[in-house]
């Protein structure tokens, strides 16, 4: 039922174009949308019937705002402006997802090849790309790293490296080269990356067949596993197309409140594929995509065209995205329109029989947890563990589960005062953790979970109502294997959880959890320490000189054998003595 405010507030709405945020009793926005018609499409959350998804998001709505735009494309631009911003939960995240890695061509005196995630509009380099995954992407490189003698260095080097030796560079670093090379060289490689590859296979066939005539057999099997590499990076991605035009092909499919996104990316006949997204929908499926589709385009360049669904209301979309967007009815952009959504299909078809079984018992074992705690709406949880030795690196984590499921972006790591007992660095940490919250008008938890009993959720809510924070306290009760047995609330009371049951999984999930993040970190910092060299303490010697003697000696038991003049090839010799002589101070 929605209260009689909020159904005053939605006859107030206006017939005009704009954004809306959905809050929750917090008062954070937890879900953002576009529409052509303010009133009509927020009304639509509050009646008839909607899917699971969809109900609950509208349960956890207590108030809404709203921004009035002059038309629907100042309000597509502004809803993913506020998206990057709020980040609301409800809201389908691409950003994250969609940078795909490309090959970096520089148009240096020089060049290079590099892969990268971001593909800018500049005249130093061509991109080409995207690949469906960074391994393909660096396969791909390594064999044109084989293929062309092109720099490898970052940067330019003062004498020649391995990489000339063994034939993989021109060494411009102290040969003269002639730039007209180069520029054959990438001429060459661009057109390997547009998927022409027949002239270099005709050329390394004829070589393959000259080294066995000679009887150079092993030089012969170079040539056949380059032509065999060549072949299994291009002939994998071949599709018959009637022109040789830059496309991207998207399509979706929607289904028991799941959508998948199918991308193609088509460059001159190559066809790189990917399944871009499979995720809750909370929203229209036509929306989304054009959501995903304006999220893409911030972070990747333009083809010539892109191809989308016919039912997609692409007028708005059109004024942001310059390039052509085509909605074909037939022909073989149709073809490659059905091939993605068939895609989009089987993807989430195949995967969604076990994402609707763990989604089942994870939905489950929160109703429990929800049921036994008297806690109505659960949805976040946040969990604390304490880590250290003897007082040492104290070090407190905190997990984040939302829905049943890890937000690892949440995660929190603390760094304590040392000589703390457990009690007081839960204490710390607590504190630290809320009154944070409390100044940056932070999402706080529905639960507060502890690991451990009475001692931990008495501090808990010391802490808490230091605060004036009413937040749910529980803590995880462990039998004497130290595995989770029971809970324990906030009124100090055994809430028994039966062994073997979806929420018994699900705490040992999250205990397990929070228990590994503390404990990485500990050991992180323990390293650290113990890992501090003795070079840290000699005049002259810097993180920058440290990685040298280190990148040359390989470990330290090297660099103490090695004489003052084999250390001053790495550091001036003033340095390289005074090295020496710590080393060597008798203890």
């Amino acid at each position: 039922m929605i209260s009689s405010a909020l159904k005053a507030k939605l006859q107030t709405l206006p017939l005009e174009p704009g954004c809306y945020l959905m809050k929750d009793k917090n008062d954070t926005i937890i879900y953002v949308g576009k529409a052509k018609k303010l009133k009509n499409r927020v009304n639509q959350y509050f009646v008839g019937a909607h899917n699971y998804k969809t109900t609950k998001l509208v349960s956890n709505i207590v108030d809404f705002d709203y921004i009035v735009t002059s038309s629907e494309k100042e309000a597509l631009v502004l809803e993913i402006n506020l998206i990057k911003k709020y980040r609301p939960r409800y809201n389908i995240m691409f950003m994250d997802d969609s940078s795909y890695p490309y090959i970096k061509l520089t148009n240096e005196a020089y060049p290079t090849l590099r892969v990268v995630r971001d593909a800018k509009k500049d005249r130093k380099a061509k991109y080409f790309g995207p690949f469906p995954d960074a391994s393909a992407a660096h396969q791909t490189m390594k064999l044109l790293n084989q293929l062309y003698p092109l720099r490898k260095c970052e940067k330019m080097p003062k004498k020649l490296c391995l990489y000339y030796h063994i034939g993989q560079c021109l060494g411009p670093c102290e040969l003269t080269v002639d730039p007209e090379i180069y520029k054959e060289i990438s001429e060459k490689i661009a057109r390997f990356l547009r998927g022409d590859v027949k002239d270099l296979v005709s050329e390394l066939k004829t070589k393959m067949n000259a080294a066995v005539e000679e009887l150079a057999f092993e030089k012969a099997r170079e040539y056949r596993d380059l032509i065999t590499s060549i072949e299994h990076i291009t002939d994998k991605q071949q599709v018959q197309v009637e022109d040789n035009k830059d496309r991207d092909v998207f399509a979706c499919y929607a289904d028991k409140g799941y959508l998948a996104i199918q991308g193609f990316f088509i460059r001159s006949g190559k066809l790189l594929e990917r399944q871009l997204s499979l995720t809750p929908l909370y929203g229209d499926p036509e929306e989304e995509l054009i959501s995903f589709l304006m999220q893409y385009y911030q972070n990747h360049p333009l083809p010539q065209e892109v191809i989308v669904p016919l039912e997609l209301d692409i007028e708005a979309l059109q004024e942001v995205i310059t390039c052509k967007l085509i909605q074909p009815v037939k022909g073989y952009r149709k073809k490659l329109l059905e091939m993605a959504s068939n895609n989009a299909k089987t993807n989430l078809l195949q995967k969604f029989e076990v994402m609707e079984r763990q989604n089942e018992t994870t939905e489950e074992s929160m109703r429990q947890l929800a049921q036994k705690l008297r806690i109505p709406g659960l949805s976040r949880i946040e969990i604390f563990d304490n880590s250290h030795i003897s007082g040492a690196f104290t070090v407190a984590g905190m997990v984040v589960f939302e829905d049943g499921l890890p937000c690892k972006n949440d995660y929190r790591l603390f760094k304590l005062h040392t000589e703390n007992s457990d009690v007081d660095s839960m204490k710390e940490v607590l504190y630290r953790r809320y009154f944070r919250l409390l100044n940056e008008g932070g999402r706080f938890p529905d639960l507060l979970l502890v690991d451990g009993g009475l001692t931990q959720i008495e501090a808990a809510k010391e802490i808490l109502g230091s605060l004036d924070l009413d937040i749910p306290i529980c803590g995880l009760v462990k039998n004497e294997k130290h595995q989770t047995a029971s809970l324990m609330n906030q009124n100090l009371e055994i809430v028994d959880v039966e062994p073997g049951s979806a929420l018994f999984f699900l705490l040992t999930r999250m205990q397990d959890e929070v228990h590994r993040f503390a404990i990485s970190y500990h050991r992180k910092l323990r390293q650290k320490a113990q890992t501090k060299s003795i070079l840290d303490e000699i005049e002259g010697v810097g993180e920058v000189r440290k990685k040298k003697l280190m990148s040359t000696f390989k470990s330290f038991k090297r660099l103490k054998e090695a004489s003052i003049e084999e250390i001053a090839q790495v550091v001036p010799a003033e340095v390289a003595e005074r090295i020496f002589d710590t080393l060597h101070v008798e203890p």
